[in-house]
């Protein structure tokens, strides 16, 4: 009761605020609830008590050779259900104001699932030309306007960028053309790191956030029922894993840069979508990759640290039907390791360190019955593990594949 009184709270506060400036304040109500049904052929690499797909599992074999993780799994989950509120209010600055509150119940953890969890909360001031927009939103390597369209809650996963960030974006249209610029932080989606594991406290020592630009060039003819979308994007990010060693006082850093490209095609009857990236240190992003850490061997109270690299693309082809739409995901990974030969003692703050590459191929078929939709989906998806070479890179892997047979059920409103 006292986890709804709070709910309540935090939904109308705002609404509250803005009835004193106006007398008739502009507020809407959405979201979906939606019922996950899912079928594993293996134990796999996930979160949220499989909800969350990543990738199978390696194989564990027991004394007899045979595999542990060959074993199927199930579950129904219904914590991707949805709320959001979107508002708009009075004019300030010489610009139109609106904001927008979603939750769902995720939850923060494991221990948490079923918790209500804040997704996104931002405020717009828009302007003519110019946008600028504060608060938590998806990170801009997320491109809201071309990302899988998947049934399955990973979004695509581990093949592009997934994560939501608090942030500050100046968005500035030029024609048909878009530029912005984007000062991130991290909360929900960190890095990891030493003594703390996971946490967005290296990122916060580097004493500056991190860094996005984005170039966008659309066009859309509403008659023909046609659209173009191309876009480029970078990214920087300085992390300070530690702060101390055997209690001398350091600041080593590590510095990170990440690209992307990616492009929508539309027809009438089809769409077509495409992305690829390069990335270093991507632990954060929900993708293969991290960095290491070892000693320095000229200075025992000084640890260096490297990028992992990788690479990584997806392409998606849908039908544009209102009733029924089918569609096609297909993913692929690579990790490259780092540029060095690594040194005995050199920790890993990477995810999927033992993989060398990963694949997905995922049809799709959705039927939509006003505020009813049903959509299966089967996701396979495979993991080459192996044994790390001294650079970090992955040799002498072998395939490992899960079959996930997913039915998402939603209702609208």
């Amino acid at each position: 009761m006292k986890k709804a009184i709070v709910y309540l709270v935090v939904l109308f506060t705002p609404i509250l605020l803005i009835s004193q400036e106006t007398s008739v304040p502009s507020y809407k109500f959405s979201g979906f609830v939606k019922n996950d049904l899912f079928w594993d052929s293996r134990q796999t690499v996930d979160i949220r008590e499989g909800h969350f797909l990543l990738y199978p599992k390696q194989i564990k074999a027991d004394p007899s050779g045979t595999d542990i993780n060959a074993h199927s799994s199930f579950n129904f989950l219904a914590i991707q259900s949805r709320l959001k509120l979107d508002l708009t209010g009075p004019e300030a600055l010489g610009a139109k104001t609106s904001g927008m509150m979603e939750g769902e119940f995720f939850g923060m953890s494991e221990s948490d699932i079923n918790g209500f969890r804040l997704r996104h909360a931002l405020i717009k001031l828009n302007w003519p030309t110019t946008e600028l927009m504060i608060g938590q939103f998806w990170h801009p390597m997320f491109a809201t306007n071309c990302f899988p369209d998947v049934v399955s809650f990973n979004t695509g996963v581990p093949f592009l960028v997934f994560s939501r960030n608090p942030q500050i974006r100046l968005t500035q249209d030029i024609g048909k053309f878009k530029a912005y610029m984007t000062l991130l932080s991290q909360l929900d989606f960190k890095s990891n790191g030493p003594l703390l594991g996971v946490s967005s406290t290296y990122l916060r020592n580097s004493g500056i956030p991190s860094l996005n630009v984005n170039l966008e060039y659309s066009t859309k003819n509403t008659d023909r029922k046609t659209g173009f979308l191309a876009g480029i994007a970078g990214n920087f990010k300085k992390l300070t894993p530690r702060l101390e060693v055997s209690g001398v006082k350091v600041n080593t850093s590590l510095m990170s840069f990440s690209y992307m490209a990616y492009l929508k095609a539309e027809v009438p009857l089809l769409t077509l979508k495409a992305a690829g990236y390069y990335g270093q240190n991507t632990f954060d992003y929900t993708m293969l990759g991290g960095y290491v850490e070892f000693p320095d061997l000229n200075d025992p109270t000084r640890y260096m640290y490297e990028n992992v690299h990788i690479v990584s693309a997806w392409t998606e082809l849908m039908t544009n039907g209102s009733k029924f739409k089918a569609g096609l995901f297909m993913g692929y990974s690579k990790n490259y390791g780092t540029d060095q030969s690594l040194p005995s003692g050199t920790n890993y703050y990477s995810r999927g360190d033992n993989i060398d590459r990963i694949y997905r191929i995922s049809p799709r078929a959705v039927w939509n019955f006003g505020k009813f939709r049903i959509a299966p989906e089967v996701e396979y998806t495979v993991a080459y593990y192996g044994t790390k070479d001294g650079s970090g890179a992955v040799k002498e892997a072998s395939p490992v594949g899960n079959l996930r047979l997913l039915t998402g059920v939603f209702y609208f409103f």
